[in-house]
């Protein structure tokens, strides 16, 4: 058996455990929210107000942050990695389409890397990067946050946890890059 092979059984393996046996009633009714954008749209609003007030003219390299550290992830996950890899979901897998509890509807582009992973640890490395040293509940929370949302795509039968995984590693690597840019440009414009 190649590692390739035992990477997909593990990840088929750890995909029924949170998508078959975590299954409740409790995670029904919540996770499927925890992955939409509409549900954390007052989190981003606030955010943007936040930075915008607390840093005046200069709240605007924050935001720009924000938005282009979320933008580089989904744009690399989407178009170049998921383009490239063209793992089905496993919604969408003949294999795993019998044994999965299904959510949320499908979709039909591919699994890997998972955008939404991406996206939402992209975001809070940036803010880690950037305000992390100010507060110890920063780096906990925004893990924590981005977590539960990777975490629900496997839950709702949409991707499997290596898909949630690699994007969180990709999300990670772009937030981290932006932040340190947007950090060195706030320095040596400070005044």
């Amino acid at each position: 058996m190649s590692w390739l092979e035992i990477l997909n059984n593990w990840d088929a393996a750890v995909f029924q455990c949170i998508n078959s046996d975590l299954g409740n009633p409790v995670f029904d009714a919540m996770l499927p929210f925890f992955r939409e954008k509409w549900f954390w749209a007052p989190l981003y609003l606030f955010l943007g107000a936040f930075v915008w007030s607390n840093y005046g003219k200069k709240g605007w390299i924050l935001v720009l942050g924000m938005v282009l550290s979320v933008g580089l992830a989904d744009m690399t996950s989407s178009r170049l990695v998921k383009n490239n890899v063209q793992r089905l979901r496993p919604c969408n897998d003949p294999a795993m389409v019998e044994t999965l509890h299904l959510r949320v509807s499908c979709g039909s582009g591919y699994s890997f890397t998972s955008s939404h992973a991406a996206n939402h640890f992209a975001l809070a490395v940036f803010l880690i990067g950037l305000f992390g040293h100010r507060s110890r509940w920063i780096r906990p929370a925004a893990l924590t946050w981005a977590g539960l949302i990777a975490l629900s795509q496997v839950y709702v039968g949409v991707h499997y946890p290596g898909d949630v995984i690699c994007g969180a590693i990709l999300g990670a690597a772009i937030g981290r890059l932006v932040a340190s840019v947007a950090g060195r440009w706030l320095k040596t414009n400070a005044g």
